[in-house]
């Protein structure tokens, strides 16, 4: 399947939220890996609300300098109930940042493997060019995500990263832009094209929803109904119809990617046996 990764340039624009979302609503089992560097799970902290503990990539660390990894990888992870979502939970803390950098490159070697074998994998790769920020995962993403809102500060400092991520990414893979909270200043095809970065799509603007997921907040109730008529509101609101679109946007873009990377194949194939 497809390795997806999210990163920003500065600020807060929501790259956990997001990703966690994506993850929440992906039609088939995926996995969610949290390699922001910066230490403190927000996944643990935010959608669990700080009641769940459990090993995650400092584990990892320990099981790669023991060569068992790839035993221990399946092991870890955190199941998220009544779902097909599993979730590598990220550092604990900015200490553990050094060692994560020897981390990377095992780890996207599982990960390749685990998408070529049917397994999607969303990475929320955080903030971009930090200490030991998991360059190796964006880099061999099939797609990679500039997550940024709409406003002049956040394009601006977007702006500067978006040529040189672009550069980074291996022939062959896409990065393309996706906004939160389009028109909150700029439209998406003026962020695109400040960025020169394609547009993919845009997660509405909405803190209350979008605090679910960062914050393990309670679901905004409609003003009749119980429990269940807030999930139903949250299921069908405009906030969670746009992550949907996201995921389909991306399955669309990495899709098209391996069948013309299968269909080069195919080509330099027939071209080589042709020349000799």
């Amino acid at each position: 399947m497809a390795l997806i990764s999210l990163v920003s340039a500065a600020g807060s624009p929501g790259v956990t939220a997001t990703a966690l979302g994506l993850a929440l609503t992906w039609p088939r089992p995926v996995l969610l890996v949290e390699a922001d560097p910066t230490g403190g799970s927000g996944i643990l902290a935010g959608y669990f609300r700080g009641l769940r503990d459990h090993p995650g990539l400092v584990d990892l660390v320990m099981a790669d300098r023991s060569g068992l990894l790839a035993d221990t990888l399946p092991r870890i992870l955190l199941r998220v109930d009544g779902t097909d979502v599993s979730i590598l939970v990220g550092s604990k803390s900015h200490d553990q940042a050094p060692g994560l950098s020897r981390l990377w490159e095992p780890l996207m070697g599982l990960l390749l493997e685990l998408s070529a074998s049917g397994q999607d994998v969303v990475v929320d790769a955080g903030r971009l060019g930090l200490v030991s920020w998991p360059r190796p995962l964006v880099a061999h993403s099939d797609l990679t995500l500039l997550v940024s809102r709409s406003n002049l500060v956040s394009l601006v400092a977007a702006r500067s990263w978006a040529a040189t991520l672009a550069d980074d990414v291996l022939p062959g893979h896409e990065v393309r832009l996706l906004l939160v909270g389009e028109r909150r200043c700029y439209s998406a095809g003026e962020a695109s094209r400040t960025l020169g970065v394609p547009m993919l799509a845009s997660v509405d603007w909405d803190p209350a929803r979008a605090s679910v997921f960062s914050e393990g907040a309670e679901k905004p109730r409609p003003r009749f109904g119980g429990e269940s008529a807030a999930d139903r509101a949250f299921n069908h609101s405009g906030y969670m119809a746009s992550l949907r679109a996201v995921g389909e946007a991306i399955r669309k873009v990495t899709t098209r990617s391996k069948r013309d990377a299968v269909l080069q194949g195919m080509i330099a194939t027939r071209t080589g046996r042709g020349i000799s």
